[in-house]
Protein backbone atom coordinates (compact mmCIF):
# COMPACT_ATOMS: atom_id res chain seq x y z
CA UNK A 1 0.00 0.00 0.00
CA UNK A 2 0.92 3.11 -1.24
CA UNK A 3 0.07 6.53 0.99
CA UNK A 4 2.36 9.86 1.87
CA UNK A 5 1.81 12.15 5.59
CA UNK A 6 3.40 11.38 8.66
CA UNK A 7 3.54 8.48 10.47
CA UNK A 8 1.02 9.46 13.33
CA UNK A 9 -1.40 10.29 10.13
CA UNK A 10 -0.54 7.61 8.37
CA UNK A 11 -1.55 5.20 11.26
CA UNK A 12 -4.30 6.76 12.02
CA UNK A 13 -5.87 6.92 8.44
CA UNK A 14 -5.36 2.54 8.32
CA UNK A 15 -7.57 2.77 12.37
CA UNK A 16 -4.24 1.51 13.81
CA UNK A 17 -1.98 3.48 16.80
CA UNK A 18 1.47 2.18 17.53
CA UNK A 19 1.47 -0.65 20.52
CA UNK A 20 3.46 0.85 22.87
CA UNK A 21 0.73 3.82 23.10
CA UNK A 22 -2.03 1.83 23.55
CA UNK A 23 -1.51 1.45 26.99
CA UNK A 24 -2.66 4.59 28.09
CA UNK A 25 -6.46 3.28 27.07
CA UNK A 26 -5.97 0.68 29.30
CA UNK A 27 -7.86 1.70 33.02
CA UNK A 28 -7.05 -1.15 35.24
CA UNK A 29 -9.24 0.16 37.98
CA UNK A 30 -11.97 -0.97 36.86
CA UNK A 31 -12.96 -4.72 38.08
CA UNK A 32 -16.35 -4.75 37.74
CA UNK A 33 -18.63 -5.68 34.90
CA UNK A 34 -19.85 -1.51 33.78
CA UNK A 35 -16.65 -0.57 34.22
CA UNK A 36 -15.11 -3.30 32.29
CA UNK A 37 -17.56 -3.14 29.61
CA UNK A 38 -16.88 0.80 29.26
CA UNK A 39 -13.48 1.04 29.28
CA UNK A 40 -13.39 -1.93 26.37
CA UNK A 41 -15.53 0.32 24.38
CA UNK A 42 -13.44 3.24 24.97
CA UNK A 43 -10.23 1.41 24.39
CA UNK A 44 -11.94 0.41 20.77
CA UNK A 45 -12.85 3.71 19.93
CA UNK A 46 -9.33 5.28 21.02
CA UNK A 47 -7.36 2.20 19.36
CA UNK A 48 -9.84 0.98 15.90
CA UNK A 49 -11.75 4.51 14.92
CA UNK A 50 -12.35 3.74 11.52
CA UNK A 51 -12.55 0.02 11.87
CA UNK A 52 -15.02 -0.45 14.05
CA UNK A 53 -18.19 1.97 15.01
CA UNK A 54 -21.12 0.29 15.55
CA UNK A 55 -21.57 0.56 19.37
CA UNK A 56 -25.08 -0.39 19.71
CA UNK A 57 -26.69 -3.21 22.38
CA UNK A 58 -27.64 -5.23 19.29
CA UNK A 59 -24.22 -5.10 17.68
CA UNK A 60 -22.19 -8.94 17.60
CA UNK A 61 -19.08 -6.95 18.26
CA UNK A 62 -20.66 -5.51 21.91
CA UNK A 63 -22.30 -8.75 22.78
CA UNK A 64 -18.85 -9.84 22.50
CA UNK A 65 -17.25 -7.18 24.36
CA UNK A 66 -19.80 -7.85 27.39
CA UNK A 67 -19.12 -11.39 27.18
CA UNK A 68 -15.47 -10.39 27.64
CA UNK A 69 -16.11 -7.96 30.40
CA UNK A 70 -18.62 -10.75 32.02
CA UNK A 71 -15.43 -13.29 32.47
CA UNK A 72 -13.05 -10.65 33.44
CA UNK A 73 -15.91 -9.66 36.57
CA UNK A 74 -16.20 -12.96 37.46
CA UNK A 75 -12.48 -13.62 37.36
CA UNK A 76 -11.72 -10.26 39.05
CA UNK A 77 -14.34 -11.43 41.79
CA UNK A 78 -12.67 -14.98 42.17
CA UNK A 79 -9.29 -13.75 42.76
CA UNK A 80 -10.28 -11.29 45.42
CA UNK A 81 -12.12 -13.94 46.83
CA UNK A 82 -9.20 -16.02 47.21
CA UNK A 83 -7.46 -13.50 48.24
CA UNK A 84 -9.76 -12.46 51.85
CA UNK A 85 -9.94 -16.30 52.11
CA UNK A 86 -6.26 -15.95 53.35
CA UNK A 87 -6.78 -13.56 56.09
CA UNK A 88 -8.71 -14.18 59.32
CA UNK A 89 -10.17 -10.55 59.09
CA UNK A 90 -11.78 -10.89 55.87
CA UNK A 91 -12.57 -14.65 55.20
CA UNK A 92 -16.18 -15.34 55.11
CA UNK A 93 -16.68 -19.14 54.41
CA UNK A 94 -16.38 -21.72 57.23
CA UNK A 95 -14.21 -24.10 55.35
CA UNK A 96 -11.87 -21.91 55.04
CA UNK A 97 -11.96 -20.17 58.79
CA UNK A 98 -11.23 -23.69 59.73
CA UNK A 99 -8.08 -24.18 58.17
CA UNK A 100 -6.74 -20.81 59.44
CA UNK A 101 -7.79 -21.47 63.07
CA UNK A 102 -6.16 -25.08 62.98
CA UNK A 103 -2.67 -22.94 62.14
CA UNK A 104 -3.24 -21.25 65.44
CA UNK A 105 -4.46 -24.90 67.08
CA UNK A 106 -8.19 -23.57 67.12
CA UNK A 107 -10.96 -25.72 66.39
CA UNK A 108 -14.48 -24.22 65.41
CA UNK A 109 -17.29 -25.62 67.69
CA UNK A 110 -19.72 -27.77 66.18
CA UNK A 111 -23.71 -28.13 67.25
CA UNK A 112 -23.98 -28.85 71.05
CA UNK A 113 -26.69 -30.83 72.08
CA UNK A 114 -29.09 -30.34 75.12
CA UNK A 115 -29.11 -32.87 77.70
CA UNK A 116 -31.44 -33.58 81.24
CA UNK A 117 -31.29 -36.02 84.19
CA UNK A 118 -34.46 -38.37 83.97
CA UNK A 119 -35.95 -41.37 85.71
CA UNK A 120 -36.95 -44.33 84.49
CA UNK A 121 -40.48 -45.80 86.45
CA UNK A 122 -41.29 -49.57 86.04
CA UNK A 123 -44.92 -49.70 86.48
CA UNK A 124 -45.18 -53.68 86.42
CA UNK A 125 -44.43 -56.21 88.96
CA UNK A 126 -41.81 -55.46 91.78
CA UNK A 127 -38.35 -57.17 90.48
CA UNK A 128 -36.25 -56.53 93.41
CA UNK A 129 -34.99 -59.85 93.72
CA UNK A 130 -33.59 -59.34 90.26
CA UNK A 131 -31.96 -56.14 90.56
CA UNK A 132 -29.63 -54.85 88.78
CA UNK A 133 -31.89 -54.83 86.04
CA UNK A 134 -30.30 -55.15 82.48
CA UNK A 135 -32.02 -53.00 80.59
CA UNK A 136 -32.86 -53.54 76.99
CA UNK A 137 -35.41 -50.92 75.04
CA UNK A 138 -37.03 -51.42 72.28
CA UNK A 139 -36.95 -47.78 71.14
CA UNK A 140 -34.41 -45.60 73.13
CA UNK A 141 -35.39 -42.25 71.14
CA UNK A 142 -38.55 -40.18 71.84
CA UNK A 143 -40.15 -37.43 70.12
CA UNK A 144 -41.85 -34.32 71.33
CA UNK A 145 -42.70 -31.24 69.30
CA UNK A 146 -40.11 -27.85 69.30
CA UNK A 147 -41.19 -25.57 71.21
CA UNK A 148 -38.99 -22.82 68.76
CA UNK A 149 -40.75 -24.13 65.33
CA UNK A 150 -43.43 -26.71 65.96
CA UNK A 151 -41.20 -29.97 64.35
CA UNK A 152 -40.10 -33.23 66.16
CA UNK A 153 -37.26 -33.09 68.28
CA UNK A 154 -35.87 -36.45 69.62
CA UNK A 155 -34.02 -37.08 72.60
CA UNK A 156 -32.44 -40.70 73.12
CA UNK A 157 -31.66 -42.32 76.53
CA UNK A 158 -28.64 -42.45 78.20
CA UNK A 159 -26.65 -44.40 80.74
CA UNK A 160 -25.08 -42.19 83.51
CA UNK A 161 -22.09 -43.95 85.23
CA UNK A 162 -19.36 -41.74 87.16
CA UNK A 163 -20.89 -39.06 86.54
CA UNK A 164 -20.63 -38.86 82.77
CA UNK A 165 -22.78 -40.10 79.62
CA UNK A 166 -21.66 -43.60 78.57
CA UNK A 167 -21.38 -44.40 74.98
CA UNK A 168 -23.34 -46.89 73.30
CA UNK A 169 -22.82 -49.44 70.49
CA UNK A 170 -26.13 -49.19 68.74
CA UNK A 171 -29.55 -48.41 68.92
CA UNK A 172 -30.70 -51.61 71.13
CA UNK A 173 -27.77 -51.62 73.41
CA UNK A 174 -28.55 -53.15 76.74
CA UNK A 175 -27.15 -51.39 79.91
CA UNK A 176 -27.56 -51.75 83.84
CA UNK A 177 -30.10 -49.88 85.59
CA UNK A 178 -28.38 -49.46 89.47
CA UNK A 179 -29.75 -47.16 92.09
CA UNK A 180 -33.22 -48.57 92.19
CA UNK A 181 -35.56 -47.57 95.18
CA UNK A 182 -39.08 -49.20 95.77
CA UNK A 183 -41.70 -47.15 95.74
CA UNK A 184 -44.97 -48.57 97.71
CA UNK A 185 -44.26 -51.87 96.05
CA UNK A 186 -45.73 -51.34 92.82
CA UNK A 187 -43.07 -49.67 90.77
CA UNK A 188 -39.25 -49.08 91.05
CA UNK A 189 -37.47 -45.67 90.11
CA UNK A 190 -34.15 -45.15 88.91
CA UNK A 191 -32.33 -42.22 88.00
CA UNK A 192 -28.75 -43.36 86.81
CA UNK A 193 -30.16 -42.48 83.20
CA UNK A 194 -29.83 -39.22 81.05
CA UNK A 195 -31.84 -37.69 77.89
CA UNK A 196 -29.44 -36.15 75.50
CA UNK A 197 -30.90 -34.79 72.11
CA UNK A 198 -30.45 -35.62 69.29
CA UNK A 199 -31.38 -39.04 66.69
CA UNK A 200 -29.07 -41.41 66.42
CA UNK A 201 -27.19 -42.58 62.85
CA UNK A 202 -25.19 -45.63 62.40
CA UNK A 203 -23.17 -46.04 58.72
CA UNK A 204 -21.25 -49.15 57.98
CA UNK A 205 -19.12 -50.38 55.17
CA UNK A 206 -15.64 -51.78 54.26
CA UNK A 207 -12.77 -49.93 53.16
CA UNK A 208 -11.99 -50.81 49.47
CA UNK A 209 -9.66 -48.60 48.67
CA UNK A 210 -5.47 -48.76 49.55
CA UNK A 211 -4.74 -45.09 49.91
CA UNK A 212 -3.04 -44.03 52.93
CA UNK A 213 -6.08 -41.58 54.43
CA UNK A 214 -8.69 -43.77 54.42
CA UNK A 215 -12.20 -41.02 54.49
CA UNK A 216 -15.63 -41.70 55.99
CA UNK A 217 -18.49 -39.14 54.07
CA UNK A 218 -21.55 -39.66 56.51
CA UNK A 219 -24.83 -39.39 54.97
CA UNK A 220 -26.33 -37.23 58.28
CA UNK A 221 -26.00 -33.60 59.17
CA UNK A 222 -25.77 -31.66 61.38
CA UNK A 223 -23.70 -33.83 63.37
CA UNK A 224 -23.53 -32.87 67.20
CA UNK A 225 -20.23 -32.40 68.46
CA UNK A 226 -17.80 -34.97 69.86
CA UNK A 227 -21.13 -37.67 69.71
CA UNK A 228 -19.13 -39.84 66.23
CA UNK A 229 -17.63 -43.08 67.61
CA UNK A 230 -15.94 -45.54 65.40
CA UNK A 231 -14.86 -49.45 65.62
CA UNK A 232 -13.16 -50.89 63.00
CA UNK A 233 -12.96 -54.82 62.02
CA UNK A 234 -10.27 -56.59 60.65
CA UNK A 235 -10.07 -60.07 59.26
CA UNK A 236 -7.29 -60.85 62.22
CA UNK A 237 -8.86 -59.83 65.60
CA UNK A 238 -4.95 -59.38 66.38
CA UNK A 239 -4.43 -56.91 63.74
CA UNK A 240 -3.28 -53.36 65.42
CA UNK A 241 -6.43 -51.91 63.43
CA UNK A 242 -8.75 -53.73 65.52
CA UNK A 243 -10.80 -51.94 67.80
CA UNK A 244 -12.53 -48.85 69.03
CA UNK A 245 -10.93 -45.50 67.74
CA UNK A 246 -10.47 -41.99 69.59
CA UNK A 247 -11.82 -38.55 68.01
CA UNK A 248 -8.55 -36.23 67.92
CA UNK A 249 -8.73 -32.26 66.80
CA UNK A 250 -6.50 -32.85 64.32
CA UNK A 251 -4.11 -35.93 63.65
CA UNK A 252 -0.84 -34.41 63.00
CA UNK A 253 -0.64 -33.95 66.85
CA UNK A 254 -0.63 -37.46 67.16
CA UNK A 255 1.69 -39.44 68.84
CA UNK A 256 2.93 -42.31 66.73
CA UNK A 257 1.74 -44.68 63.86
CA UNK A 258 -0.31 -46.74 65.92
CA UNK A 259 -2.60 -44.66 67.67
CA UNK A 260 -6.16 -45.78 66.34
CA UNK A 261 -7.51 -42.27 65.84
CA UNK A 262 -9.69 -40.57 63.55
CA UNK A 263 -10.35 -36.82 62.61
CA UNK A 264 -14.01 -35.71 61.90
CA UNK A 265 -13.36 -32.85 59.24
CA UNK A 266 -16.83 -30.32 58.83
CA UNK A 267 -18.37 -28.48 56.28
CA UNK A 268 -20.41 -25.04 55.96
CA UNK A 269 -23.36 -27.19 56.91
CA UNK A 270 -22.11 -29.35 59.55
CA UNK A 271 -21.61 -32.25 57.74
CA UNK A 272 -18.87 -34.67 58.26
CA UNK A 273 -16.17 -36.56 56.99
CA UNK A 274 -14.16 -39.05 58.95
CA UNK A 275 -9.88 -39.11 58.39
CA UNK A 276 -8.03 -41.89 58.88
CA UNK A 277 -4.46 -42.04 60.12
CA UNK A 278 -1.66 -42.11 56.76
CA UNK A 279 -0.10 -45.13 59.02
CA UNK A 280 2.84 -42.27 60.17
CA UNK A 281 0.35 -40.18 62.13
CA UNK A 282 -2.66 -42.24 63.16
CA UNK A 283 -2.76 -46.47 62.15
CA UNK A 284 -3.93 -46.63 58.66
CA UNK A 285 -6.79 -49.59 58.34
CA UNK A 286 -6.22 -52.00 56.17
CA UNK A 287 -7.80 -52.62 52.75
CA UNK A 288 -10.81 -54.95 53.17
CA UNK A 289 -11.71 -54.24 56.89
CA UNK A 290 -15.10 -53.30 58.06
CA UNK A 291 -16.18 -50.18 59.61
CA UNK A 292 -19.15 -49.06 62.35
CA UNK A 293 -19.79 -45.44 62.63
CA UNK A 294 -22.11 -44.64 65.08
CA UNK A 295 -22.99 -40.54 65.75
CA UNK A 296 -25.81 -38.12 66.44
CA UNK A 297 -27.94 -35.17 64.78
CA UNK A 298 -29.58 -32.56 65.76
CA UNK A 299 -28.17 -29.69 68.23
CA UNK A 300 -29.19 -26.49 68.72
CA UNK A 301 -31.33 -24.29 70.69
CA UNK A 302 -34.34 -25.87 70.12
CA UNK A 303 -33.69 -29.22 72.31
CA UNK A 304 -33.74 -26.53 75.13
CA UNK A 305 -36.75 -27.71 77.12
CA UNK A 306 -38.72 -27.60 80.48
CA UNK A 307 -38.42 -30.41 83.12
CA UNK A 308 -41.39 -32.73 82.59
CA UNK A 309 -41.85 -32.23 79.67
CA UNK A 310 -41.01 -35.93 78.25
CA UNK A 311 -42.98 -38.38 79.64
CA UNK A 312 -43.26 -41.34 77.84
CA UNK A 313 -44.52 -45.08 78.19
CA UNK A 314 -42.39 -47.71 76.64
CA UNK A 315 -41.54 -51.16 77.00
CA UNK A 316 -38.34 -53.00 77.22
CA UNK A 317 -36.54 -56.58 78.81
CA UNK A 318 -35.09 -57.33 81.33
CA UNK A 319 -33.04 -60.07 82.47
CA UNK A 320 -34.44 -63.19 84.37
CA UNK A 321 -38.34 -61.54 83.58
CA UNK A 322 -40.61 -63.61 81.57
CA UNK A 323 -42.60 -60.42 80.55
CA UNK A 324 -41.93 -57.54 78.81
CA UNK A 325 -41.57 -54.48 81.42
CA UNK A 326 -43.02 -51.48 81.19
CA UNK A 327 -41.42 -48.20 81.90
CA UNK A 328 -42.54 -44.42 82.04
CA UNK A 329 -39.66 -42.20 80.87
CA UNK A 330 -39.64 -38.78 82.12
CA UNK A 331 -36.72 -35.43 82.25
CA UNK A 332 -37.02 -34.41 86.13
CA UNK A 333 -34.77 -31.87 85.15
CA UNK A 334 -34.83 -29.07 82.15
CA UNK A 335 -32.55 -30.15 79.03
CA UNK A 336 -29.95 -26.85 78.91
CA UNK A 337 -26.93 -26.56 76.68
CA UNK A 338 -28.13 -27.05 73.12
CA UNK A 339 -26.26 -24.77 71.27
CA UNK A 340 -26.08 -24.13 67.52
CA UNK A 341 -22.57 -24.21 65.71
CA UNK A 342 -20.21 -21.46 66.13
CA UNK A 343 -20.56 -18.68 63.41
CA UNK A 344 -17.65 -17.69 61.79
CA UNK A 345 -18.58 -13.75 63.00
CA UNK A 346 -18.00 -15.72 66.83
CA UNK A 347 -15.12 -17.56 65.87
CA UNK A 348 -13.27 -14.49 63.91
CA UNK A 349 -13.40 -12.64 67.23
CA UNK A 350 -12.72 -14.91 70.09
CA UNK A 351 -10.83 -17.53 68.17
CA UNK A 352 -7.58 -15.53 68.68
CA UNK A 353 -7.72 -15.29 72.58
CA UNK A 354 -6.91 -18.82 72.64
CA UNK A 355 -3.75 -18.03 70.55
CA UNK A 356 -3.03 -15.29 72.75
CA UNK A 357 -3.16 -16.70 76.07
CA UNK A 358 -0.46 -19.23 75.51
CA UNK A 359 -1.89 -21.35 78.14
CA UNK A 360 -1.62 -19.61 80.60
CA UNK A 361 -2.73 -16.96 82.82
CA UNK A 362 -1.10 -13.89 84.10
CA UNK A 363 -2.65 -10.71 83.24
CA UNK A 364 -6.42 -9.55 83.48
CA UNK A 365 -6.88 -10.17 79.31
CA UNK A 366 -5.87 -13.74 80.04
CA UNK A 367 -8.52 -14.45 82.52
CA UNK A 368 -10.76 -12.79 79.39
CA UNK A 369 -9.20 -14.74 77.03
CA UNK A 370 -9.64 -18.62 78.62
CA UNK A 371 -13.30 -17.44 79.63
CA UNK A 372 -14.26 -16.25 76.45
CA UNK A 373 -12.87 -19.67 74.95
CA UNK A 374 -13.81 -21.99 77.57
CA UNK A 375 -16.48 -24.63 77.06
CA UNK A 376 -18.03 -27.03 79.81
CA UNK A 377 -18.21 -30.39 79.71
CA UNK A 378 -21.96 -30.15 79.18
CA UNK A 379 -21.13 -27.98 75.89
CA UNK A 380 -22.26 -24.56 76.90
CA UNK A 381 -19.89 -21.45 76.37
CA UNK A 382 -20.50 -17.82 78.68
CA UNK A 383 -19.20 -14.28 78.13
CA UNK A 384 -16.40 -13.41 80.96
CA UNK A 385 -14.60 -10.60 82.08
CA UNK A 386 -12.37 -9.76 84.98
CA UNK A 387 -10.66 -7.25 87.09
CA UNK A 388 -8.32 -6.86 90.24
CA UNK A 389 -10.16 -6.46 93.66
CA UNK A 390 -7.00 -6.25 96.02
CA UNK A 391 -3.59 -6.53 94.70
CA UNK A 392 -0.57 -7.66 97.49
CA UNK A 393 3.06 -7.62 97.10
CA UNK A 394 2.37 -11.24 97.38
CA UNK A 395 -0.21 -11.93 95.05
CA UNK A 396 -3.88 -10.56 93.50
CA UNK A 397 -7.50 -11.09 94.28
CA UNK A 398 -8.84 -11.37 91.04
CA UNK A 399 -12.53 -11.57 90.24
CA UNK A 400 -13.37 -13.58 87.44
CA UNK A 401 -17.22 -12.51 86.04
CA UNK A 402 -19.44 -14.63 83.82
CA UNK A 403 -22.24 -15.29 82.17
CA UNK A 404 -23.35 -18.69 80.64
CA UNK A 405 -24.81 -18.27 77.35
CA UNK A 406 -28.60 -19.73 76.97
CA UNK A 407 -29.00 -19.27 73.47
CA UNK A 408 -28.19 -16.61 70.50
CA UNK A 409 -30.17 -13.68 72.64
CA UNK A 410 -30.25 -14.65 76.36
CA UNK A 411 -27.25 -14.73 78.69
CA UNK A 412 -28.18 -16.04 82.62
CA UNK A 413 -26.80 -16.49 85.65
CA UNK A 414 -23.65 -19.47 85.10
CA UNK A 415 -24.40 -22.51 86.90
CA UNK A 416 -22.52 -23.78 90.11
CA UNK A 417 -21.06 -26.44 87.68
CA UNK A 418 -20.41 -24.18 85.18
CA UNK A 419 -18.46 -21.85 87.22
CA UNK A 420 -16.97 -24.97 89.07
CA UNK A 421 -15.15 -26.03 86.14
CA UNK A 422 -14.26 -22.57 84.53
CA UNK A 423 -11.98 -22.66 88.03
CA UNK A 424 -10.84 -25.73 87.56
CA UNK A 425 -9.63 -24.47 84.02
CA UNK A 426 -7.62 -21.72 85.56
CA UNK A 427 -6.53 -22.79 88.44
CA UNK A 428 -3.35 -24.49 86.87
CA UNK A 429 -2.95 -22.29 84.17
CA UNK A 430 -2.59 -18.94 87.11
CA UNK A 431 0.31 -17.61 88.90
CA UNK A 432 0.49 -19.23 91.90
CA UNK A 433 0.33 -16.45 94.41
CA UNK A 434 -2.94 -15.30 92.78
CA UNK A 435 -6.13 -15.85 94.31
CA UNK A 436 -9.44 -16.40 91.49
CA UNK A 437 -13.19 -15.98 92.95
CA UNK A 438 -15.57 -16.67 89.85
CA UNK A 439 -18.29 -14.33 90.24
CA UNK A 440 -22.02 -14.03 88.43
CA UNK A 441 -21.73 -11.22 85.96
CA UNK A 442 -24.69 -8.87 85.82
CA UNK A 443 -26.91 -8.36 82.99
CA UNK A 444 -29.11 -5.18 82.13
CA UNK A 445 -32.32 -5.80 79.79
CA UNK A 446 -33.36 -3.17 77.45
CA UNK A 447 -37.48 -2.52 75.89
CA UNK A 448 -36.69 -0.96 72.93
CA UNK A 449 -39.36 1.25 70.85
CA UNK A 450 -38.52 2.01 67.64
CA UNK A 451 -40.38 4.06 64.85
CA UNK A 452 -39.42 3.11 61.06
CA UNK A 453 -40.91 5.47 58.42
CA UNK A 454 -41.52 3.84 54.84
CA UNK A 455 -43.36 4.69 51.50
CA UNK A 456 -47.07 4.78 51.32
CA UNK A 457 -47.19 3.06 48.09
CA UNK A 458 -45.50 0.15 50.47
CA UNK A 459 -47.90 -0.58 52.61
CA UNK A 460 -48.82 -3.80 51.33
CA UNK A 461 -45.68 -4.91 52.05
CA UNK A 462 -45.66 -3.40 55.40
CA UNK A 463 -45.49 -6.64 57.19
CA UNK A 464 -42.10 -7.60 55.25
CA UNK A 465 -40.31 -4.53 55.75
CA UNK A 466 -41.03 -5.07 59.60
CA UNK A 467 -39.77 -8.27 59.97
CA UNK A 468 -36.91 -7.19 58.25
CA UNK A 469 -36.26 -4.50 61.19
CA UNK A 470 -36.79 -7.13 63.12
CA UNK A 471 -34.25 -9.21 61.85
CA UNK A 472 -31.70 -6.56 62.18
CA UNK A 473 -33.02 -5.80 66.10
CA UNK A 474 -32.54 -9.62 66.97
CA UNK A 475 -29.10 -9.78 65.61
CA UNK A 476 -27.85 -6.05 67.05
CA UNK A 477 -28.53 -7.87 70.15
CA UNK A 478 -26.82 -11.32 69.57
CA UNK A 479 -25.33 -12.60 72.31
CA UNK A 480 -22.04 -13.10 70.14
CA UNK A 481 -22.01 -9.30 69.49
CA UNK A 482 -22.79 -8.95 73.28
CA UNK A 483 -19.73 -7.81 75.13
CA UNK A 484 -19.18 -6.30 79.46
CA UNK A 485 -19.02 -3.25 79.85
CA UNK A 486 -20.38 -1.92 76.14
CA UNK A 487 -23.17 0.55 76.59
CA UNK A 488 -25.99 0.88 73.88
CA UNK A 489 -25.96 3.80 71.81
CA UNK A 490 -29.26 3.85 68.97
CA UNK A 491 -27.68 5.71 66.44
CA UNK A 492 -25.80 2.33 65.81
CA UNK A 493 -28.94 -0.01 65.48
CA UNK A 494 -31.04 2.85 63.59
CA UNK A 495 -27.90 3.07 61.15
CA UNK A 496 -28.08 -0.54 60.89
CA UNK A 497 -31.99 -0.27 60.13
CA UNK A 498 -31.30 2.67 57.76
CA UNK A 499 -29.53 0.72 55.60
CA UNK A 500 -32.57 -1.86 54.68
CA UNK A 501 -33.73 -0.10 51.13
CA UNK A 502 -37.34 0.52 51.85
CA UNK A 503 -36.75 2.07 55.26
CA UNK A 504 -36.24 6.09 54.69
CA UNK A 505 -35.81 6.72 58.60
CA UNK A 506 -35.36 5.30 61.84
CA UNK A 507 -35.73 6.11 65.83
CA UNK A 508 -35.42 4.27 68.87
CA UNK A 509 -37.74 6.96 70.74
CA UNK A 510 -38.09 5.62 74.72
CA UNK A 511 -34.39 5.62 75.44
CA UNK A 512 -31.53 8.36 75.56
CA UNK A 513 -28.62 8.22 73.20
CA UNK A 514 -26.14 6.43 75.29
CA UNK A 515 -27.01 3.54 77.80
CA UNK A 516 -23.76 2.94 79.94
CA UNK A 517 -23.22 -0.11 81.73
CA UNK A 518 -20.90 -1.53 84.48
CA UNK A 519 -17.96 -2.91 84.04
CA UNK A 520 -19.29 -6.12 85.19
CA UNK A 521 -22.81 -5.96 83.45
CA UNK A 522 -24.49 -7.11 80.01
CA UNK A 523 -27.48 -5.07 78.12
CA UNK A 524 -29.57 -8.03 76.69
CA UNK A 525 -32.95 -7.31 74.95
CA UNK A 526 -36.10 -7.99 76.92
CA UNK A 527 -38.79 -7.02 74.36
CA UNK A 528 -39.25 -4.79 71.35
CA UNK A 529 -42.20 -2.51 69.51
CA UNK A 530 -41.79 -1.35 65.88
CA UNK A 531 -44.30 1.49 64.84
CA UNK A 532 -44.54 2.07 61.22
CA UNK A 533 -45.18 5.62 60.08
CA UNK A 534 -46.56 5.80 55.99
CA UNK A 535 -45.21 9.04 54.73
Amino acid sequence: MVFSGTVATDFMKLGKIPDRKKEQYIDFAGTDFYSMRENLIAYVKAVYPLDYQNFSESDLGVMLLELVSYMGAVLSLKGDMLANENYLRTVKTRNNLQKLLELIGVDMRGPLAAGANARLTCTTEPVEENFPLTYTPENRVFAISSKEDGAPVNYSLYKIQNNAIQNISSANASFQLEGSEADDDLSSVFTNVALLEGSLALQQGTFDTLEANKRVVLTNSPIIDGSVQVMVTTSNGDDPANGAYQQVDRLYAASGATDKIFQVINDDDYAGTVLFGDGALGISPPAGSDFSILYRVGGGTRGNIGAGNINVQTTAAANNIPNTLIFTTENNTPATGGQPAETVEHAKKYAPYTFKRQDRVVTLEDFIAIGNSFRSKQGTVGKTTAAVRDAYSSGNIIDVYTLEKLDNLHLQKASTTFKKELLEEIEPKKMLTDEVVIVDGLIRTLDIVVTIRIDRELDTFQAQVEQEVANVIVNHFNTDNADFGRPFLPAELTREIFRLPNVRYATVDNLPDITNVEFNEIIQLNNFTINTVLI
